[in-house]
């Protein structure tokens, strides 16, 4: 089978992708994400008197903990398919690609299983993390001069 032929019967199953749409949910879903963000923020600062600094810390480890919870129940797929890049983009999407490769590997074990596959998926995003901010650290100091 020769490649156009290949992309004409794939053109037929594959189902069109509405850009726009997605684009709009994801920015309405992200943007909702940032407010429940910034309440657990405000709630922590005004009902428990938690400085900015470590607010800001502790809602980042909610968002986390609530995707890993909701990727254990195996529901975060199903809001994914729907919320699109509003939540696999965030922090939430690094917890479930962390959780999900935990999950599927737990019958290895903990060493072998959980812990030898805990970043598999999110290995990359470390890497490459931390190699820009190297880069861009670097110009920064050598440019700006720190």
């Amino acid at each position: 089978m020769n490649k156009e032929r290949y992309k004409q019967i794939t053109d037929k199953i594959v189902p069109k992708e509405d850009k726009l749409k997605n684009g709009i949910t994801a920015f309405l879903v992200g943007g909702f994400m940032g407010l429940l963000g910034q309440i657990i923020v405000f709630v922590l600062e005004n009902e428990f008197n938690v400085p900015n600094k470590d607010a800001t810390s502790i809602m980042i480890v909610i968002l986390i903990f609530i995707a890993s919870l909701c990727t254990a129940l195996g529901f975060f797929d199903n809001l994914v398919s729907k919320a699109k890049a509003g939540l696999i983009v965030p922090i939430t999407g690094f917890a479930h690609a962390m959780t999900s490769s935990m999950i599927d590997y737990k019958k290895e074990g903990l060493v072998t299983g959980i812990g030898a596959n805990a970043f598999k998926l999110t290995g990359s995003v470390i890497l490459y993390g931390v190699v820009s901010a190297y880069v861009f650290g670097t110009i920064r100091y050598l440019f700006f001069g720190g």
